[in-house]
């Protein structure tokens, strides 16, 4: 009961803690430290008997593992997207976005500009930093509320692109390394859930904005609003071919190169944006800087989150929860799925949730003779739903870094469509998957 009370207390703690603004990297490890102390876990390794788990070591091996996997992939894409965003081909992309769909479709050009550029590989941070001042721009000549811009970025970057089959986005790699599956795993499926996300997270974004509106809520300007106001921006079609060519890059190489083809199609989008953009650079080498800084706190965010789950992991809380969600009975991918979805949860990290729960997980549901192809798109969409928790890395850097809204007002409709329709896309593939698609 002690150790439940640890796990539960833990990370509502790590809620609070990031909620009001304090650093992941603080508040992570002390989250985890209070799971660790009710759970009856020694401090050091030093208190600790042969062999037996403690916190110090939990932690930082946990941490230290996801940095050592996954550093390069987050390095290049965070280059990759820098160098979008300051040759302007970003802008330049969703600008054509928006002129094919209109003002009037405000909120809906806001969502296929981020979407194409997270499917074409740029990081979900920097495409957010990106698009937030069309955004703006958008939603103040439109003038709709604007504590809806979090969710149109989020709804855009970390539904149905980011886990979808074919995603250069990390969240659809990791089950690779598990499951022995290629990031187009179950893509029919994929697909299927894909256009529900679209379909029926659309329409309720507008249904809350058009509510809003009703309501007498209109666009609010501030002084520190940025300014959409770069001229000189590259072709839309040539700012394309650097997206086309990660995903390119990526299908080719997957097959013999695994994960690792992810660094070189990011690698190759880098090159291509340069060489298609390189008269458009404000700052190159600022940029590969704030690409370098921008990798190394998104890894460490999500690393500190992970740390705090490789904590809980040693717990009995967590063993016993796991153990009755591998037994659930009924479809095997059920249980899979509630696992991944609460273990995202418990980090706030969709991958940092996949790179704890796969490794337990995945030998137990094969040698059910679950289909492996099936499990990586349920882990895949599961680890994107709880993922976007109040306390979660993106949820927390949209609404309060980038958009500047707080969690009162920007989070009901950000976690409707980052929380909800996602988790509602677990459910419509589940399904499919029991009826042989």
């Amino acid at each position: 009961m002690l150790s439940f009370i640890g796990l539960i207390g833990g990370l509502a703690l790590l809620i609070i803690l990031t909620v009001r603004g304090m650093n992941l990297l603080v508040a992570a490890p002390f989250a985890a430290l209070l799971c660790a102390i009710f759970s009856g876990l020694p401090i050091f390794p030093q208190l600790a008997e042969a062999g037996a788990a403690d916190f110090l070591t939990s932690y930082m091996n946990t941490f230290s593992g996801f940095v050592a996997s996954w550093f390069l992939m987050f390095l290049v894409g965070a280059i990759f997207g820098k160098l979008m965003e300051d040759s302007g081909a970003a802008d330049s992309v969703a600008r054509w976005i928006v002129g094919k769909i209109g003002m009037k479709q405000a909120a809906l050009a806001i969502v296929i500009a981020c979407a194409v550029l997270t499917y074409g590989g740029v990081s979900l941070f920097v495409v957010a930093f990106a698009v937030y001042p069309m955004a703006v721009s958008l939603f103040k000549k439109a003038d709709l509320p604007r504590r809806f811009i979090p969710a149109a970025l989020g709804f855009g970057s970390v539904t149905f692109t980011m886990t979808s089959a074919g995603s250069p986005e990390i969240q659809n790699w990791i089950p690779i390394e598990f499951l022995g599956t290629t990031p187009y795993a179950a893509w029919e499926v994929s697909l299927i859930v894909a256009v529900f996300m679209i379909i029926f997270g659309y329409w309720w974004l507008k249904q809350m904005i058009k509510k809003a509106v009703n309501n007498g809520e209109r666009f609010e300007a501030r002084d520190n609003d940025p300014e959409d106001s770069r001229e000189d921006l590259p072709n839309p079609y040539i700012s394309l071919i650097p997206l086309i060519v990660v995903l390119v890059v990526t299908f080719i190489t997957h097959g013999f190169l695994e994960k690792s083809a992810l660094i070189i199609a990011l690698l190759s989008g880098v090159i291509a944006t340069y060489v298609l953009n390189y008269k458009y650079f404000r700052n190159f080498s600022n940029a590969i800087q704030e690409g370098t800084t921008g990798a190394l706190i998104a890894i460490g965010n999500t690393a500190a989150v992970v740390g705090f789950g490789g904590v809980a992991r040693e717990t009995q809380a967590f063993a016993d929860a796991v153990a009755f969600m591998t037994n659930l009975p009924g479809d095997p991918l059920i249980g899979s799925a509630v696992a991944i979805c609460l273990i995202a949860g418990v980090t706030g990290s969709s991958s940092g949730g996949q790179a704890i729960a796969l490794p337990l997980l995945a030998p137990h549901y094969l040698e059910m003779g679950v289909n492996a192809d099936a499990m990586h798109r349920t882990a895949a969409l599961a680890s994107g739903a709880l993922d976007s928790l109040p306390h979660g890395g993106y949820a927390v850097t949209t609404i309060r870094a980038i958009v500047g809204e707080t969690h009162k007002d920007a989070y009901p409709a950000f976690g409707a469509l980052t929380v909800v329709v996602p988790l509602l896309g677990v459910v419509l593939a589940i399904a499919l998957f029991a009826i042989g698609l």
